[in-house]
């Protein structure tokens, strides 16, 4: 059943998550306004949508208040997605201001129009709680302010508050949803978009895939489309407003496995070596924190939204395999 059609706003538009919610909106029947600065997404992206008349794309910086001013003020919801991550190896700084001042800009904006706001958080925000599996009420426990990974998770635990403190002094609704590991095509070709993204290219260039630590540490990652879902249930449904969701899968998978399974997915001639990496090596003289399990409740999800991942580990994994590699390929080509 097709949903009344709605106008949305959506910030990082032309990134990983935006583009592959742009597709389920238009296929929805509604009409998007995209924003994107371009620093970390790709024309690439939403190429497919760009004559598209239910969407406008605009290439724009949510810093910038004179840009937030002057648009169109008729929403039914804005789906904010635009942010910095895991500054492990500098960025710190950008990470805090996009993420902060960023989602400020947006929530003012939503005050101003009484517009629905989804925010779109993350599972880092648990940090190192021992309450597995992680449930949207638990503790959130994060490591040494001198660790530079807790600058992102900090970030969006502020506009997790923000947001909340919005809803209730403005009385306009908001969601909040912690999204773990999602992957899948049109994922950010670096560690920007995790570690499939890097031990893919590393498989397709025939380098070493690197692991750091031990490769123990656990993970749930999500294809991308499932993580989707959770996004237009969210923005959708009345039930979830006022509400906090993890939106994830729930098959733990250790990082050296996720290694082992890429590299059994690959062409038999494309598989390489695997070295493990010790986290001293890695950090560059700072200290360095890692989650050694990530495992959400998606229990809440299930009941309230009507979402459920339903794409096993690795027929996605296999999916996000053959985009990127023709990706690659598609690359390689035009610079010939």
């Amino acid at each position: 059943m097709i949903e009344l059609s709605k106008k949305v706003l959506v910030t990082g538009v032309a990134g990983f998550l935006g583009s592959n919610l742009l597709s389920k909106l238009l296929r929805e029947g509604h009409k998007v306004v995209g924003v994107d600065n371009l620093s970390m997404g790709n024309l690439r992206n939403i190429a497919a949508h760009r004559d598209n008349e239910n969407f406008t794309f605009l290439e724009k910086d949510i810093l910038d208040t004179s840009f937030i001013d002057s648009l169109d003020e008729e929403f039914d919801v804005i789906i904010h997605l635009a942010a910095f991550k895991i500054p492990r190896y500098g960025n710190a700084v950008a990470t805090l201001q996009v993420n902060s001042k960023g989602s400020e800009n947006m929530l003012e904006f939503a005050r101003k129009t009484k517009t629905k706001f989804v925010l779109a958080s993350t599972s880092d925000v648990y940090g190192m709680s021992p309450d597995i599996p992680f449930k949207e009420d638990g503790n959130l426990v994060l490591g040494d302010s001198k660790v530079p990974r807790w600058a992102y998770a900090v970030s969006k635990l502020f506009d997790e508050h923000l947001a909340l403190a919005y809803m209730e002094d403005y009385d306009f609704p908001v969601v909040l949803l912690r999204f773990f590991g999602s992957y899948g095509p049109h994922q950010h070709l670096s560690w920007w978009g995790g570690p499939q993204s890097v031990f893919i290219d590393c498989i397709l260039n025939g380098d070493t895939i690197p692991i750091h630590g031990d490769g123990q540490q656990t993970r749930t990652f999500t294809f991308v489309e499932d993580t989707v879902a959770g996004i237009y249930a969210a923005a959708m449904k009345p039930e979830a407003n006022g509400e906090i969701f993890n939106i994830g899968a729930n098959e733990e998978i250790t990082i050296l496995q996720l290694a082992e399974m890429l590299n059994e997915i690959a062409d038999e001639t494309e598989k390489v070596d695997i070295k493990l990496i010790p986290y001293n090596e890695i950090s560059k003289g700072r200290k360095y924190q890692d989650v050694m399990r990530r495992v959400p409740d998606t229990s809440k999800a299930e009941r309230i939204l009507g979402v459920k991942a339903k794409t096993l580990m690795r027929e996605g994994l296999r999916l996000a395999y053959e985009w990127q590699k023709e990706v690659r390929a598609q690359e390689k080509e035009a610079v010939k």
